[in-house]
């Protein structure tokens, strides 16, 4: 699928009103549903996932893990899957905290488990929901929060048994810790997907997939 977002999250990025998200979002959206694209749409305003709700997409995505109910009676009608995200600023774009990976994933499975509650009380069924645990600045600064959380992805589908959704791309864990800059960060992001398809994801978010196909095509192949 192609998931496109139409204001950063990044922490120095600024506000995007949801009038502009939506008319950068309209024409591309359009055109991609020409084509027969699957699509999905990163955003945290109402306003916009209910514009989005309205284009018969197949995907939603929400960095905040939909925490206005107020949208819920929209999203239980709707059918596309959702892709509940966990990040430790709660609401907003992402901020520089140091994060804790002590008590990291203690926090994820509460959220989770609070936000799928909300939700299919709300209506949404329960297999609709797709789960991001965050990576990077939404889990914290720090390097070994999100390696933490990688090698602890069993652990959160065992929890839920639902579908994980990894988002690695270009992270700056994986920059500070390889030290290298945005252009550099393809081996290393390359190799981090790697080990949370094998940690059990069903979704990658990559920047580009056509290393990653290539990759886990190799290793299907030589796993038989």
């Amino acid at each position: 699928m192609l998931d496109l977002g139409a204001a950063s999250s990044n922490p120095d990025a600024k506000h995007v009103p949801h009038e502009v998200e939506i008319a950068r979002l309209a024409p591309v959206v359009a055109a991609l549903e020409k084509e027969g694209r699957k699509i999905s749409i990163d955003t945290f305003a109402p306003e916009t996932q209910a514009w989005v709700i309205g284009q018969g997409v197949d995907y939603l995505n929400d960095i905040q893990g939909f925490p206005d109910e107020k949208i819920y009676p929209a999203l239980a009608k709707a059918e596309c899957k959702l892709i509940v995200m966990h990040s430790v600023q709660g609401r907003g774009p992402a901020t520089r905290v140091a994060g804790d990976a002590s008590t990291i994933m203690d926090r994820i499975l509460d959220f989770f488990h609070t936000r799928i509650a909300a939700l299919t009380k709300g209506g949404v069924a329960r297999e609709r929901l797709i789960l991001d645990p965050g990576m990077g600045l939404f889990l914290g600064a720090g390097v070994e929060v999100s390696l933490t959380v990688l090698r602890r992805l069993p652990e959160l589908k065992a929890a839920f048994q639902l579908p994980i959704l990894i988002s690695v791309s270009r992270k700056s864990f994986l920059r500070k810790l390889t030290d290298r800059d945005v252009g550099q960060a393809g081996a290393a992001t390359l190799s981090a997907e790697l080990f949370a398809a094998a940690q059990g994801a069903d979704y990658i978010r990559t920047h580009e997939p056509a290393p990653l196909k290539d990759a886990l095509t190799v290793t299907s192949a030589l796993r038989g």
